[in-house]
C-alpha cells in the first residue's frame, strides 16, 4: 500500500470514476490508474469499486469505509508537510482564498493588503467561483480558506468562523421615479424590472424571501453572478438593480443612486470556511484574525481541529460566549 494508491482512490471519487480524468489530475497514464488499484484490491482482498465492464460506476460497501480512511491520511499527510514547513520557513509559502466576486472585489482588497505587508512572501492565490465550487475547493485540499455567504457553513465538513454582517440596497439611475419615493416599499420595487443576483449567489435567497412574503412576484429580467454587471445594465436603463450594499461607491458609481433598503431585505452573514482537520500554517490563522478581529489563534486552530461529525460547525455553535461579529 502507498501513498500513491490512497491518492487515486480519492481522485476517483472527486472525478466521479472517470479514470481518464484521474490520470490527467494526477499527471499519470489510465493504464497506471488501472494498475494501482488492482494492486491495492489484491492487497486488501476485496474490491473496492463497483464495475461493469472496463468501467467504474462506484464504490463498493468496503470502497466506501476506505475512502473515509483514506481522506484522513491524505489530510494528515499534508498536515505534516504543512508542519514542517512552518518551522523551516515561518513565513514563506503560499495561501489560497477560495472566494466570490464580491467578496474578491469588495471586502477582501483592505485585508490583502494588510496581509500582503505582513507576510511579502507568501504567495497568495486567490480562485473565485461560486459557493459549492469554493466548498469543493476547501474539501479537496486546494485551497486553504474558503470565504462565501452561502453553502459553507452547511457543509459538516468545513469549521465556519463569521466575517461580517451586510445587506442589499437597491440601485436605480439617478432620475429614476424611485429615487424620490421614500419610505421604499417592496411593492414600489415590484412595479419595474429588476436586475440582480443569479441563484444561489450573494444571498439571492433573501431577495426571493422577501418578496415571497409579501406576496410578490418580482420580474427578474436579468440575474448575472457579481455586482459590477448588475450595475452595468443599471446604467443602460434596462432595469432597477438589487445588489450588496458594498458594491457601491459613490465615487466610481457615478449616475446612479442608491436607496436605503435595509428594512425591507434581512441581513447576510459572510462566512470564513477552513477544512476541518487541516492543519493551518501560522500565516493563515492571521488571514482569518484580519478578516475578523474578534477571532484569535486559540479560538481559529480549536475549532479547526476538532474531528469530524454529522454536523456542520461553526464558531457561534461551539464558543456560545465568543465575540463574533
Amino acid at each position: 500500500m502507498n501513498f500513491q494508491q490512497l491518492r487515486i482512490v480519492q481522485e476517483a471519487v472527486r472525478c466521479n470514476f472517470n479514470l481518464t480524468e484521474v490520470a490527467n489530475a494526477l499527471f499519470t497514464s489510465q493504464s497506471g490508474v488501472s494498475k494501482h488499484i488492482k494492486d491495492l484490491e489484491d492487497e486488501l482482498g476485496v474490491e473496492l469499486f463497483v464495475r461493469r465492464g472496463k468501467r467504474f460506476l462506484g464504490l463498493t460497501e468496503p470502497g466506501k469505509e476506505l475512502i473515509k480512511i483514506v481522506k484522513r491520511l491524505l489530510l494528515d499527510a499534508n498536515n505534516i508537510r504543512q508542519l514542517a514547513a512552518q518551522f523551516s520557513h515561518s513565513d514563506q509559502g503560499q495561501l489560497c482564498i477560495a472566494t466570490t466576486h464580491t467578496q474578491a472585489r469588495y471586502a477582501l482588497p483592505p485585508i490583502v493588503g494588510r496581509f500582503k505587508a505582513a507576510f511579502p512572501k507568501v504567495h497568495l492565490v486567490l480562485r473565485q467561483g461560486d459557493p459549492a465550487e469554493i466548498a469543493a475547493l476547501l474539501l479537496s485540499g486546494e485551497a486553504d480558506i474558503g470565504i462565501a455567504t452561502e453553502t459553507l457553513a452547511d457543509v459538516a465538513e468545513l469549521a465556519t468562523f463569521p466575517f461580517y454582517n451586510w445587506c442589499h440596497a437597491v440601485i436605480v439611475p439617478e432620475t429614476h421615479p424611485l429615487a424620490a419615493t421614500a419610505p421604499l416599499t417592496l411593492e414600489a420595487i415590484a412595479e419595474y424590472p429588476i436586475i440582480t443576483y443569479h441563484e444561489g449567489f450573494t444571498g439571492r435567497t433573501r431577495i426571493d424571501a422577501a418578496f415571497a412574503q409579501a406576496g410578490l412576484v418580482p420580474d427578474i429580467v436579468i440575474s448575472a453572478l457579481d455586482a459590477d454587471v448588475i450595475k452595468t445594465y443599471v446604467e443602460l436603463g434596462l432595469g432597477i438593480g438589487i445588489i450588496a450594499a458594498m458594491a457601491y461607491h459613490p465615487s466610481r458609481d457615478t449616475g446612479l443612486r442608491l436607496l436605503d433598503s435595509a428594512h425591507l431585505f434581512q441581513n447576510n452573514t459572510a462566512w470564513i470556511a477552513v477544512h476541518r482537520g487541516h492543519y493551518l500554517r501560522n500565516f493563515a490563522v492571521q488571514f482569518i484574525e484580519l478578516c475578523n478581529p474578534a477571532l484569535n489563534e486559540p479560538i481559529i486552530r480549536g475549532v479547526a481541529s476538532l474531528p469530524g461529525s454529522s454536523q456542520p460547525l461553526a464558531y457561534t455553535e461551539v464558543f456560545e460566549d465568543g465575540a463574533g461579529i
